[in-house]
């Protein structure tokens, strides 16, 4: 109930906002007699409204290049942004405040209950991005995940957003090739700054990095991950095209790229190792509570506090261990959780020991899948996906992941999973609690279906909120009985425990940042409450230490996306239909947890007779 009472809290600074969205999602009827009364007046309104979305989204895609070819828009695929500079930064501030400036021009009154929301949403995440502008986060530009030096590869191998597929394409990415000397340079004088500053990297996100960074430094061009879009050059350039380009890109992989790599190693080796922190926490960091609080309200979209979230997880660590004990229990196993869940994986089907085997394992699941998601959708994606192995050069420090799909059909989704360690005697099973979470109807299932969704805004259709998607993710792993998986005990016993990861995290994120507790404690926590090995756990606290705040998301969303289900099911009864409740959760592309209650509930008001 404490849960329940916070998270529909209204926040101070987005009262006015949520009491906004609150009215728009209550009253159709008002809307349809205001646009029976005016109908003019709000057409015109609506125009200009969606016309400072338009204007905004342009010049978004023009600071932010890579983020616009991932998304299928190729007009600047030449260019490599450096958003950590302090010019880049002014520009992003001047594009939020113009952008806060047109909306507030407009009359909301004469908008209807679509554009309203469309309107708070705006305003809510202007207001959120002038907010975190105001923080360090460009000090900090090097980790080893969602950082530049980490997903530049992936986007120049040839396997990853950047397309490859012309002439032309291989020439524009010699001209973001051109900007990423660039970024490292900034990213070294900002790092220096954050040495000044006291604004600096624990050691172990730097330790995690290096072996990353080494990976990029080859001495010979084909030896490097930027030359495969080479070795895979299309049959029908022609001789002098692919002899031009042969040359161009050994070129610069021996002259920009393995020199910009080398470059930032020996400077974190030599220059900030020895200055970065033996602390963990963002309360060791000037400012650092408050930069805290900050992520804590932008990934979670609530404004529970970060001790509440403590809490919560704590509670949630109970109630899962109880349903563990359950399940146990009903086994006739009498050992402990520890001792059982050694048992199940003893006992469960051999894994796999080849990373194309247990790409199979996942196609299985895929395949199982397939065949019963009608019965819980009544809309289904278009974009198909794909399930390949995360590259050997991060899958020490990456975990297994989505990356979504092109709206234009150009590239499929991708399901990466991470095989680090599976030749090594370690046999690896295909999670069916993972491939719900990542793939369908998880990560590709709702990213897909938002893109496709072309009546919404862009900055909506291709925007996202974290306790919305990966709430969902998780959400969606509970599905899985209900999709003809988890008939094997192993399988269902490690559902729970995804579940119970995802809980530990709220008290180990919150515990690092907040509570000052050491990496050692955190990670012992972990092991104990997870029946984790030491290399997966490890893993996963470096994780927390690198992106703080962003694994609360996870169970903070999954929370009130299972709260709003139940509370559709007891207000509807017979009545409720999981296909249309999922069709409707998901027909708007993500929300903030109080925007997407308040559509929920309103939608179940409009069930009723």
């Amino acid at each position: 109930m404490k849960f329940k009472r916070v998270l529909l809290r209204s926040s101070v600074k987005f009262h006015l906002f949520l009491c906004l969205s609150v009215l728009v999602l209550g009253c159709a009827s008002g809307a349809q007699s205001r646009r029976a009364r005016d109908a003019g007046e709000a057409t015109g309104e609506s125009r200009q409204l969606n016309q400072v979305f338009e204007d905004y989204f342009e010049e978004y895609l023009k600071l932010f290049p890579t983020f616009a070819t991932s998304i299928g828009d190729h007009r600047y695929d030449d260019r490599l942004a450096v958003p950590i500079s302090e010019e880049h930064r002014a520009k992003q501030r001047q594009l939020y405040l113009r952008s806060l400036e047109q909306l507030v021009q407009l009359n909301r009154e004469q908008l209807e209950g679509t554009d309203r929301l469309n309107y708070a949403v705006f305003q809510r995440a202007l207001a959120q991005r002038l907010d975190r502008l105001n923080f360090n986060q460009h000090l900090l530009p090097v980790r080893q995940l969602d950082s530049t030096p980490i997903e530049f590869p992936v986007l120049g191998s040839g396997r990853g957003a950047q397309p490859f597929k012309t002439v032309a394409d291989y020439d524009n990415f010699l001209g973001r090739i051109a900007g990423f000397p660039i970024w490292v340079d900034t990213a070294i004088a900002n790092m220096r700054a954050g040495i000044e500053r006291g604004v600096v990297q624990p050691r172990v996100v730097m330790e995690r990095t290096l072996p990353q960074l080494d990976a990029m430094i080859v001495v010979e061009a084909k030896q490097s991950l930027f030359f495969q879009p080479i070795v895979q050059m299309p049959a029908g350039f022609s001789e002098a095209d692919r002899n031009r380009l042969t040359l161009a890109y050994t070129q610069a992989v021996e002259q920009q790229i393995a020199p910009a790599y080398r470059k930032l190693r020996a400077f974190i080796q030599e220059e900030y190792l020895p200055k970065s922190r033996t602390t963990f926490g963002m309360s060791d960091l000037p400012d650092g509570n408050r930069w805290y609080d900050h992520l804590v309200n932008s990934q979670t979209t609530t404004d529970l506090l970060a001790e509440e979230i403590f809490q919560l997880g704590m509670n949630e660590i109970e109630r899962i261990k109880r349903e563990m004990e359950r399940t146990r229990a009903a086994s006739g196993f009498q050992g402990n959780l520890a001792e059982f869940s050694r048992y199940l994986s003893k006992n469960a089907p051999r894994g796999y020991d080849r990373r194309d085997e247990l790409v199979k394992g996942y196609q299985a699941i895929r395949d199982k899948v397939a065949s019963r998601l009608p019965r819980l959708f009544g809309r289904l994606p278009k974009a198909p996906f794909e399930i390949r192995t995360i590259e050997e050069f991060r899958e020490r420090s990456a975990p297994s992941q989505y990356w979504s799909a092109a709206p234009d059909g150009s590239r499929p989704g991708i399901f990466y999973v991470n095989t680090a360690g599976i030749g090594e005697n370690a046999p690896r099973r295909a999670s069916e609690a993972l491939f719900l979470h990542e793939a369908v109807p998880g990560h590709h299932f709702q990213i897909s279906l938002q893109r496709e969704q072309e009546n919404l805004p862009r900055f909506r259709r291709f925007g996202g909120y974290t306790a919305f998607t990966e709430g969902w993710a998780l959400y969606a792993e509970s599905l899985g009985g209900e999709l003809g998986l988890y008939t094997e005990p192993q399988q269902n016993f490690s559902r729970l425990n995804s579940e119970l990861f995802r809980a530990v995290r709220l008290v180990v994120d919150v515990g690092l940042h907040r509570m000052g507790w050491s990496r050692e404690r955190a990670l012992k926590f972990l092991m104990e409450t997870t029946m984790s090995g030491e290399s997966r756990a490890a893993l996963e606290i470096d994780r927390y230490i690198a992106w703080p705040a962003q694994a609360l998301a996870y169970k903070i969303g999954q929370l009130k996306i299972s709260a709003i289900r139940s509370n559709a099911e007891k207000a509807l009864g017979a009545k409720f239909d999981i296909r249309a409740f999922h069709d409707e959760l998901l027909k708007d592309g993500a929300l903030p947890l109080d925007l997407l209650e308040a559509k929920m509930n309103d939608w179940a008001a409009g069930q009723k007779p």
